[in-house]
């Protein structure tokens, strides 16, 4: 692995906060970190961030880590205007990675562009739950060649217990965009079943409880269900309707792309859009439960 004495990072909120400061507190070399929003860059600033602006960071970072909420986001970061993008400011060498959960074919046209100019880039989106991401324990798949993976895998486990290469640029997407699909196909199944059982006189604690024991036994069940759906506790500022329709969209269009018709997917995103209608866009995804509640 080459040595990399400054690491940068794009887009400290939610999932990007966390994993900054594991990155700060283990690598070793310096972090340079950007954002619209002040108060994460101060709370990084106690574990050593340096606070900068993209320019900065494209000058001194060997390896820039983005975690931003979109793809249209990240195109925007990567393509600027006015040569203000990474795509115009980094040179040959450095190592672009994609923490976000953007479309497969905006990623592989934004690494094709950077390859043109000598970037490298991999697509590392991030799996599990902000509690993961506190704690380092973040699963990522990761789309890029061999020897970037190489350079970037010690970082990855830093925040990540599960670094997976999947494949080459856009495997990574593939794979988040999929996981979410599955996810949250299961949560809007839960929520069904929670209204379902209760109508028909079951506490839900207790239909979740014995769900457990059975072969409907997940990891959607087990959190959102047993923790948001079943006492409906659907807070703000954890990842929102709003996000989760996103992803599922990437699904839709990359299901579009390769000319298989998701249906589960479609109705999941019909879902989200009356749960965002009826104003609980920004509520934790699992939020759709409404949905049913209010029929």
């Amino acid at each position: 692995m080459p040595t990399f004495n400054t690491l940068g990072f794009i887009g400290v909120g939610v999932m990007g906060e966390p994993i900054c400061r594991h990155l700060a507190t283990k690598s070793g070399v310096r972090v340079m970190a950007n954002d619209r929003n002040a108060e994460p860059l101060q709370r990084l600033a106690g574990h050593g961030v340096v606070s900068a602006t993209i320019e900065e960071i494209a000058e001194h970072a060997d390896v820039i880590f983005m975690s931003l909420p979109s793809g249209e986001i990240v195109r925007s970061v990567v393509e600027g205007h006015g040569g203000n993008g990474l795509l115009q400011l980094c040179r040959s060498g450095q190592v672009i990675v994609d923490l976000s959960t953007s479309p497969v074919d905006l990623t592989r046209a934004m690494a094709a562009k950077m390859a043109e100019r000598g970037i490298l880039f991999a697509d590392a989106p991030v799996m599990r739950t902000r509690a993961a991401a506190e704690a380092g324990t973040l699963a990522v798949p990761v789309g890029a060649d061999d020897a970037v993976f190489a350079d970037i895998q010690a970082f990855i486990a830093m925040f990540a217990s599960d670094v997976n290469h999947v494949g080459g640029i856009g495997a990574g997407q593939v794979v988040k965009i999929l996981n979410n699909m599955v996810l949250y196909e299961t949560v809007l199944a839960l929520a069904e079943a929670r209204a379902i059982g209760v109508r028909a006189g079951v506490d839900p604690d207790r239909l979740f409880q014995a769900l457990s024991q059975g072969s409907a036994d997940s990891f959607a069940l087990r959190n959102h269900g047993m923790k948001a759906i079943a006492p409906q506790n659907f807070p703000e500022k954890a990842f929102p309707v709003t996000y989760a329709k996103k992803d599922l969209a990437y699904a839709v269009a990359l299901a579009e792309q390769v000319g298989v018709d998701a249906t589960g997917a479609r109705n999941l995103i019909a879902c989200f859009d009356e749960a965002i209608a009826a104003g609980h866009g920004e509520k934790y995804a699992p939020a759709i439960s409404l949905v049913f509640e209010g029929r």
